[in-house]
This record gives C-alpha cells, sequence and structure tokens, in this order.
C-alpha cells in the first residue's frame, strides 16, 4: 500500500509540473497582435496557429492526471483512517509513553444516608 502511495504522489508532482511548464510556454491572448505584423509566430515549433491547440490540449491532459491522481491520494487517505492505520500513536501502549503515571483510582462517590432525610423531618417546629 506504500508503494502506491509513493507512485500516486510521484504522479501528482509529475502533472504539476508539467502544467507548470506548459502555462508558461504558452502565449497570452495578447500575443496574437504581434503575428499579424510579423513578429515571426510563423517560425514557431508547431506552426503559426497549432500551438495554443496542442498546449491547450496537453494542459488539459496533465490537469486531468492531476486530479484523478488527487481523488487517489485522497481515497486511499480515507481507507487507511478507516481501517485503522490512520494515528501516529494509535498502537503505542500508556505504559510506554514516558511521564504517564497510571491514573489514580477514583472511590465511589458517597450516597447520603436515609438517616439525613429522616432528621431533616424531626427537626421541631
Amino acid at each position: 500500500m506504500f508503494n502506491f502511495h509513493a507512485v500516486i504522489v510521484v504522479v501528482q508532482v509529475l502533472s504539476a509540473l508539467a502544467i507548470i511548464g506548459l502555462v508558461l510556454v504558452q502565449h497570452g491572448k495578447g500575443a496574437d497582435m504581434g503575428a499579424a505584423f510579423g513578429s515571426g509566430a510563423s517560425g514557431s515549433l508547431f506552426g503559426a496557429s497549432g500551438s495554443s491547440n496542442f498546449l491547450s490540449k496537453a494542459t488539459a491532459v496533465a490537469a486531468a492526471i492531476f486530479f484523478a491522481a488527487t481523488l487517489a491520494l485522497a481515497f486511499t487517505a480515507n481507507r487507511s483512517i478507516a481501517t485503522g492505520n490512520g494515528g501516529v500513536m494509535q498502537n503505542v501502549p500508556a505504559s510506554s509513553v514516558p511521564g504517564a503515571a497510571p491514573a489514580p483510582a477514583e472511590s465511589a462517590p458517597s450516597v447520603p444516608s436515609s438517616n439525613s432525610a429522616d432528621k431533616s423531618s424531626q427537626i421541631p417546629k
């Protein structure tokens, strides 16, 4: 289970880095204006208009992978809590905790005797 969790974390980090890289490579909306005056956009790697479509689709795929990895991490975390493996101190016995003294046994609370009720009724009026 730990290896599966580690693989999901690696996939999530790689997809997050891919999203960051793809977003930084994309041109903004104002970059199309420069292409109209011959700023060299036609000489790009993906062609004059193909880069936005390819990069947008690649970003969407990386985002879908990121969300799927996030859901898988939430599922595995919820499953480990439900099976009882969630707490760090859950399996530690109380006697091994340093500085923990056993709680003193509490005495039973005193129950008023029936004589006290009788004495109140015996008070002269």
